[in-house]
């Protein structure tokens, strides 16, 4: 008897075996029954024992050991996405998805161990065992993993949009509160206070409303209409200037800086990217713009340390940031400019680049002076 044939002969005693572990570790709260338990278990092990069956050589063996040949929608791994649907909507946490199929796969070798025969064929059987459990385990968690972090987008992205409302009467308040003669000077900065605040939150609503976006799919929705660079840096330089009284920006311009582009959006990526100069680096910021053969490049350099080259692969990834003691501003914000920075340079077909020496840092913007949007 082989191993593919030894299961299917004894599946309602690893089965018993699978459901008394699982039970164990459910969460209190889990309403998953011993039937839904055992039919998960039943069907595992069937694919398990089908895939055993399959001829494999040597080739094939070595690319699924190494997770090379993926198939989302194959038989096999569907039944690995139901497995792991049925946990997550019962409250089974990762650590116990892995469990399971740990008690599973004990279970199997150990029922199998008492009556195996010797030889190579079956330590192949174990070999082919292994290989199978472990592929449905892979994908069980990898949509687990997926399922949860598309929850987690989802409640993020309906937590920002229902902020804005109440932020916005927020702000909308204090603005026709500051025009009101009767105050006091100490009411005036107090609501002046106020408004900056509100003003930073909705910042950071509208970062999290981008990434949330992006994450489920969507592209940035971007509005290209006629604008001229030269304004946009210059309007962001102000904007980043009232903020930051002290920062010395230098604008640098050269030849023909008209195109067609989201000024918003574009704003909203200088913006940034000055923000990021003042906060982490030192001495004065220069913003550079050209464009040449039908591009359009914004470089935004500072002086200072620079950025440690452990964390350039990763900088424009949402939610990380520069590891450095000597960054003080780094907890500001909540990871997303540069992020944000990238999303908007990708939908106007364009990249976004970093350069960090010891003689500064160098961000460069790369755009279409014309992007072409899809139909």
């Amino acid at each position: 008897m082989n191993l593919a044939d030894f299961i299917e002969a004894n599946i309602e005693a690893l089965v018993d075996d699978w459901a008394e572990y699982a039970l164990d570790i459910s969460q209190e709260e889990s309403q998953l029954s011993e039937r839904q338990l055992r039919n998960s278990a039943v069907d595992i092990l069937a694919a398990i024992a089908a895939d055993m069956r399959e001829p494999q050589n040597a080739a094939q063996q070595e690319i699924k050991s190494r997770g090379e040949k993926y198939a989302p929608y194959s038989k096999f791994n569907h039944v690995a996405h139901l497995h792991a649907e049925d946990r997550l909507s019962h409250a089974f946490g990762i650590n116990d998805v892995v469990a399971e199929f740990r008690a599973l796969r004990a279970a199997v070798l150990r029922r199998w161990q008492k009556i195996s025969p010797a030889g190579a064929s079956a330590f192949q059987d174990m070999i082919r065992f292994n290989e199978a459990i472990d592929q449905v385990l892979a994908e069980s968690v990898r949509h687990y993993v997926q399922r949860t972090e598309r929850i987690r987008d989802l409640f993020a992205g309906v937590l920002a949009h229902d902020l804005r409302s109440p932020l916005g009467a927020i702000l909308n308040s204090s603005e026709i509160l500051l025009h009101d003669k009767g105050l006091s000077p100490a009411s005036i900065r107090s609501l002046a206070f106020i408004q900056r605040g509100a003003v930073r939150m909705k910042q950071m609503i509208d970062d999290l409303l981008i990434f949330t976006r992006t994450r489920l799919g969507d592209a940035l929705p971007i509005s290209i209409t006629p604008q001229n660079m030269g304004r946009i840096c210059s309007d962001a330089a102000d904007e980043v200037q009232a903020s930051y009284p002290d920062a010395r920006i230098d604008l640098r311009f050269a030849g023909d800086l008209e195109g067609r582009w989201d000024g918003g959006r574009i704003g909203q990526l200088i913006v940034n990217l000055l923000t990021n100069a003042v906060r982490y680096g030192s001495g004065q910021i220069v913003v550079e713009a050209h464009a040449r053969n039908g591009q359009m490049t914004v470089v935004v350099a500072n002086e200072g340390n620079p950025i440690p080259e452990r964390a350039l692969p990763t900088l424009f990834d949402p939610l990380t940031r520069a590891p450095s003691p000597d960054r003080s501003g780094m907890a500001a914000g909540i990871g997303l400019g540069l992020y944000i920075c990238r999303c908007i340079a990708s939908a106007h077909q364009g990249t976004i680049s970093v350069e960090s020496s010891e003689t500064g840092t160098h961000f460069t913007v790369q755009i279409p002076c014309s992007p072409s949007l899809p139909a």
